[in-house]
Formats: structure tokens, sequence, C-alpha cells
């Protein structure tokens, strides 16, 4: 009986140990049927007709256990979840290379600097002090006085002189004197006056041709005296030279060219060069701008108590100033362009009227000394002026003595009374 126990349980092991290998429900299921087949055969073995029915139990235990085992193993398996892989961890971002400097281009090399064009040495003009081609230094210039009253306007040929001179003659008109270091590429030019005293002195002081039409006796006697290379309207060869405007009213219109003057010239008896060791006493500059100037961009020059006005406007842009008079521009007939100039001189001269002169006629003395003003790019200065005889040049001083030097263009140069005086703007 012992036995029977002991092999009921260990078929009840037996048919646990099947249980864990198959799926859970249907191991569940057979372990009930077991248990339940244990729990009667308990019951039989305990009844006492047992050892009768005891073959059929073990037969029909047996049959249950080879059913069971002989029954096709189909796993019953719960569906199956799906299954969430971790999300990997981003793998972290690398970090960004560099990026490489970009390497520097290289540095263009440096343009070879241009050669310093040589400084000019020359020739210069002598009047203007500007770079010329051919020396004309060795040439006499004419000095040709210019007509200045209203009714011979426009001038001709005064935009291109080398130097202008304007000055008082009788009463409060003006008179001009124009300077050609080389007047060979003027047009017209004129119309031609007569000449006064200080003209000739003028004239003189450059060792010019002076070129006029009739004078005052004072002029004609110092031309004499002194041997003044001239030509002179009023006969001879000299005369061939001049001619007569008919658009104009005489004695307004007496004109002369450069064409005649070069055509005429080499035929007439004169000098036409200086004389060996002359030299030009006029000194010139790139910037002839004051450099302790006070300011000069507008003046007006009065050459005497209710004379004649010259006013001058400085334009920054070509470093000139522009003439006008009469209430208008001051025009040249021959190109009808404003004239204009790189310097202006004012001088203070002593002025009185000719003893005896009916016709009133004034002396103005240019030797000694006296005072002025130099006007430059846009500024102005004191200066000293002195001439020591009638033979010799201007000579142009600072206040402390030092040469006074000019820009390099033309220039226009104001006798006035001595007690007259100019107001600078």
């Amino acid at each position: 009986m012992m036995r029977l126990f002991f092999f009921c349980n260990l078929l009840h092991v037996r048919f646990s140990l099947l249980i864990l290998r198959i799926q859970v429900d249907l191991m569940q299921k057979i372990k009930n049927i077991i248990d339940s087949i244990t729990y009667k055969i308990q019951a039989i073995v305990k009844h006492r007709q047992f050892k009768r029915i005891l073959p059929l139990v073990l037969i029909a235990v047996v049959a249950a256990a080879t059913f069971a085992t002989c029954q096709p193993y189909e796993p019953i398996y719960e569906p199956e979840l799906p299954i969430v892989e971790p999300e990997p961890e981003p793998e972290p971002e690398p970090e960004p290379e560099p990026e490489p400097e970009p390497e520097p281009e290289p540095e263009p090399e440096p343009e070879p600097e241009p050669e310093p064009e040589p400084e000019w040495e020359g020739p210069w003009h002598p009047l203007t002090g500007v770079a010329i081609e051919e020396d004309i230094s060795h040439i006499r210039p004419l000095a040709i006085v210019i007509d200045n009253l209203r009714t011979a306007l426009p001038q001709r040929g005064v935009s291109q002189a080398d130097i202008i001179y304007e000055f008082l003659v009788e009463g409060s008109i003006t008179r001009m004197l124009a300077i050609f270091q080389d007047p060979t590429d003027v047009d017209v030019i004129g119309a031609v006056r007569s000449a006064r005293l200080y003209t000739v002195d003028i004239a003189q002081s450059y060792d010019a041709i002076f070129v006029f039409s009739g004078g005052s006796p004072g002029a004609n006697s110092a031309i004499r005296s002194r041997s003044i290379t001239h030509i002179v309207d009023g006969g001879g060869r000299g005369a061939r030279i001049f001619y007569r405007d008919r658009n104009r009213r005489a004695p307004h219109n007496l004109m002369t060219s450069g064409e005649l003057i070069s055509r005429h010239l080499p035929d007439l008896d004169l000098r036409l060069e200086h004389e060996d060791g002359y030299e030009r006493a006029l000194t010139f500059v790139d910037d002839g701008t004051p450099e302790y100037g006070n300011p000069a961009m507008d003046f007006s020059i009065m050459f005497g108590p209710n004379a004649k006005t010259t006013s001058f406007t400085f334009n920054e842009e070509t470093g000139l100033y522009y003439l006008r008079q009469y209430g208008s521009n001051y025009i040249d007939g021959n190109n009808d362009q404003q004239v204009a100039v790189t310097n202006v001189l004012i001088l203070k001269m002593a002025t009185s009227g000719i003893p005896g002169d009916n016709a009133g006629r004034l002396q103005i003395t240019t030797t000694g000394t006296g005072t002025g003003y130099f006007v430059n790019g846009g500024k102005y200065i004191p200066i000293h002026w002195s001439r020591e005889d009638n033979s010799a040049q201007f000579v142009y001083t600072l206040e402390d003595g030092s040469e006074l030097e000019l820009g390099r263009g033309q220039t226009y140069i104001a006798l006035i009374r001595a007690n007259m005086n100019v107001e600078f703007l």
C-alpha cells in the first residue's frame, strides 16, 4: 500500500515536471486532471474493495498518461509583444571640425612705385614761370599800350598777355599795358593807344620793345633820350604791323596781331634779343599762396577817388582770379573768355597831375620804394616794391625783406594812388 502511495506521488511529480515543459494553459489542465485522478485514487485506495479494482485503475492511469503524452504538442503562445528595443542613445553629434582658416591670400606684390618724374630743369617762361619746351628767355618781350575806355571794349588779346598793367591816365579813366613774351600765337591785339611817361618806364623795366600810337610830351622825350626800342603808328616801316578795324570808331580802332608782328618785326632794324648777361628778376614757385596771408576771395581796386574800379573773384577750382570792370565781366573779344590771372600785385605809387598840362595828364613815380599787396590763392599779404632807376627792374619783397615768390601763371599789376586802400573780403 505504501508503495502504491509512493508510486502515485512519483507520478504526480513526473506530470508536474511535464507541465513545466508545455504551454501554461495545457499543463494546468493536465495538472487538474491528474490532481482529480490522484484524489480519486486516494479515495479508492482507502476503500475496502480497492484491491478488486486496482488493475482497472492502473490501466486507466497508464492509458491517461499515454494519451496525454501522445497528443501532438501544439504550444499556444500568448501573442508576442513587440520587442521594443530601447532607442539607442543618440550618438553625440561630432563636434564640427573647425573650418580651416583660409590661407591668407598672398599679398599682392606692391606695384612698383612709379619713378618720380625728374624735376623740370627748364626752360621756364621768363614772365609766367611755367615750363616751356623752347627757351625764349633771350627774346625781348613786347609791351603794348591798350585802350580801356568803355567805348573801346571789348579789348582783344589781353587774356593771352603774360602780365597786364592797369593805371590811371587822365581824370578817372585807366589804360592797360600788356606784356607779351612772344605774341606770335595771339590773334588780334588792341585797341592800341598812346603812351605816357610811366608806360615808358614799365616797358624799359622789362627791356621790352614798346608798341604804342602817339604819346605825351614826357613819353616822347623819354623814348628819344633813353633810346627806347619802339614801334609807333605814324609812318615808317613799323606802321605795317598796325591796321584799323572798320567796325570800331576812331581812335579806338587801331589794332595789331601776332601774325603781323611775327611777319614784319624781323624786317625792322631793332634789337630783338636781350643783351648778354640779362636776367629776369621775377621768381616763381608752384604754389604762391602766402603762408600767413589774410583772406582775399573778393576785392575791388579803386585807382583814385571817384575813379574807375576793377573787381576780382577767386575761383578755388581753377586757382585763378577772374576780373570784372564797368559792372560786367572783363572779356577778351578774341575768345569771349573772361580774363583771369594767378597773381595780383597792387602797387601804391605817388601820383599827381603834371604842372601846366592842360590835358590833365598824370605823373606816376615808378622809381624809389613803395608799399602794396600781393594776392594769390585766396589770400593777400603786404609787400614792398623798389626800383633803383629808370633802367632797373621792379623788385618785390615781403615785410621781413625776403624775396616775394609769385605763383606760376599770369599776373595782373595795378598802379594806384599811394593814399588808396583796398578792401579784401
